[in-house]
């Protein structure tokens, strides 16, 4: 039988779009993953990539032999799942990456938890105020808040819930306004911004209805750190625009109001993402039972 690394060697080049980014995400020379490619062509005396000194893309055979490749290392990782159904719990380290915000609040309720029930995992979390690269970033894990989820056919996707960011502000500024507050008066009142575009920013609000409506406004304080957003919120600076769960105990004890609830913010799904490659199993183990939590 021929090797089937050279498969596994092929599908990680393709995935990773490009040998040197392959050979870091897997860890062998960038060489012996071109030699072992250029072994595979030869052999099955077919053209599956064209590759130039700046850039390379597989060909029409080539693609149709990815996802051969595809479903193959699908089936030999199921085939691992069901023995690492039967090994004890998830050990070793995950590097895990997520946004600013979903660490303030639901990393900083659930991280506690899980490693106290798995004592054998060990995790590094790494904070990005942008996208984190899978491979160039070294992430296994990353956590993502999003109104779609991802397309990419090479990462694994695992939904866990969804946010709704709602407009929130403290009882002493809606009392300090002079008319009853609707969707077109906001910008009468101060605002404060989660975003980083200092020269304004727009809220878009969706109604009950599906009606949609943009709020142009130049916030008093741009910050990305929730809770910095929130106690500027209680302190009356402001309306903000803040995920209802993390809002939920200053509504039940009176510091901030839910204002214009017909009003808010498009849902983002919460889900991770992995590549399906080696150690999908315990990743993906350990993601379903953080989030399980």
């Amino acid at each position: 039988m021929h090797d089937l690394n050279d498969l596994y060697f092929f599908h990680t080049v393709v995935s990773c779009n490009g040998f040197a980014a392959g050979a870091r995400h897997i860890g062998v020379p960038k060489s012996t993953l071109s030699k072992r490619v250029a072994q595979l062509e030869n052999r099955l005396q077919v053209r599956l990539l064209e590759r130039t000194t700046r850039s390379m893309r597989t060909t029409d055979i080539g693609r149709a032999f990815y996802e051969h490749c595809q479903a193959m290392l699908a089936g030999a990782e199921a085939a691992e799942a069901v023995a690492a159904q039967s090994r004890a719990e998830p050990q070793g380290l995950v590097r895990m990456s997520c946004p600013p915000g979903l660490v303030q609040y639901m990393m900083v309720t659930l991280l506690p938890g899980f490693l106290a029930r798995y004592p054998k995992v060990r995790i590094q979390l790494k904070l990005f105020h942008r996208p984190a690269d899978l491979i160039e970033d070294r992430v296994d894990i990353a956590l993502r808040s999003r109104m779609r989820l991802e397309t990419d056919p090479s990462l694994i996707v695992r939904q866990f819930g969804r946010s709704r960011p709602v407009l929130v502000m403290s009882p002493g500024l809606l009392a300090a306004g002079e008319a009853p507050l609707t969707v077109e008066r906001l910008t009468d009142f101060p605002t404060l911004s989660t975003g980083e575009d200092v020269e304004g920013d727009c809220w878009e609000l969706e109604g009950t209805d599906g009606q949609v409506h943009l709020v142009r406004h130049h916030p008093r304080l741009f910050c990305s750190n929730l809770d910095v957003a929130r106690a500027s919120a209680i302190a009356g600076l402001g309306v903000a625009l803040l995920p209802k769960r993390f809002c939920w105990p200053d509504f039940k004890s009176g510091e901030l109001l839910h204002v214009l609830p017909d009003w808010s913010s498009r849902e983002f799904i919460i889900h991770a993402v992995f590549m399906s490659r080696r150690g999908d199993v315990a990743i993906g183990t350990c993601s379903h039972r953080l989030f399980s939590l």
